[in-house]
């Protein structure tokens, strides 16, 4: 036997040894102790493809949702519709149900083609919906806004830990505009704001930020230094293009304590919320 025959030969009676270890429920520390094995890459590589066993876990947040998203996909629900009742990405439920069966069709191969063959709705028609919809909304009260703010914030705001901050950032000028509306209702004054531009490099930066210049309205000496993304020629991008303008952040100078006040807004918008539902 071949000194590389015999390393190969160690190596696998490890595995194997770890391996049993490992389905008998013993964590990476056990099975090192156990085997007297103390290189940390060579440990792993011994239990290769070898979960875990769930005492060894640490809790995770999403937990409880990846088990409701299987509790749902068992009733037969698509992504789309998972995605709508627990507001995950679609990238997580497929990773956490793609062991699990497809939902049967509810439609017919029949029922699908007849719907595919109904005529779309013509530009007048949009148009004729978009403006009945918005006309559903109306006046929009100086609560409605702090109420939308809160929640814009909570979905899209940065939440820095241990060191809260007032940090937003979005490529949607209607969503910076709205973000910059709610500050005003708050009295956030405007020398307390900074914005910057974020944007690939390969991208036409000094339109970008003249584009951000005129949504905010800012003076030039409250715009940081432009942050420029690497450009990565094998990325196939999307977002290119003359309308391309990359994002807009929008900071708050002396934020903490309003960020401690968004925190407790948002339970208390959650708290209104369960009671009505308790009701």
């Amino acid at each position: 036997m071949t000194p590389e025959t015999s390393r190969y030969a160690d190596f696998e009676d490890l595995r194997r040894q770890a391996v049993a270890l490992r389905r008998e429920g013993l964590s990476l520390r056990q099975i090192r102790d156990r085997l007297h094995v103390h290189n940390n890459d060579l440990l792993h590589r011994l239990v290769k493809g070898e979960p875990p066993p769930d005492w060894t876990r640490r809790p995770n947040a999403k937990d409880d949702l990846r088990a409701r998203a299987r509790e749902l996909r068992l009733e037969g629900r698509t992504y789309d519709q998972i995605q709508v009742e627990l507001g995950c990405s679609k990238s997580s439920i497929s990773l956490w149900v793609r062991d699990l069966p497809k939902p049967e069709r509810k439609r017919t191969r029949e029922e699908a083609s007849a719907i595919a063959r109904r005529p779309r709705p013509t530009q007048e028609e949009l148009r004729q919906a978009k403006e009945s919809a918005m006309a559903e909304i109306g006046h929009i009260s100086n609560r409605e806004l702090f109420l939308l703010g809160v929640a814009l914030y909570q979905a899209e705001g940065a939440k820095p830990r241990p060191h809260p901050r007032i940090t937003f950032v979005n490529s949607d000028p209607d969503m910076i505009r709205l973000f910059l509306g709610w500050l005003r209702l708050l009295g956030v004054a405007e020398d307390r704001l900074r914005f910057f531009v974020q944007i690939h490099e390969s991208a036409d930066v000094a339109a970008a930020e003249e584009y951000w210049a005129s949504v905010v309205h800012a003076r030039p000496e409250q715009f940081g230094k432009t942050s420029l993304k690497r450009h990565n020629p094998q990325t196939n991008r999307k977002n290119v293009g003359d309308g391309y303008r990359g994002c807009l952040s929008v900071r708050v100078l002396q934020g903490a304590e309003l960020y401690r006040r968004i925190e407790a807004w948002w339970c208390g918008i959650v708290g209104a919320v369960d009671s009505i539902n308790r009701a």
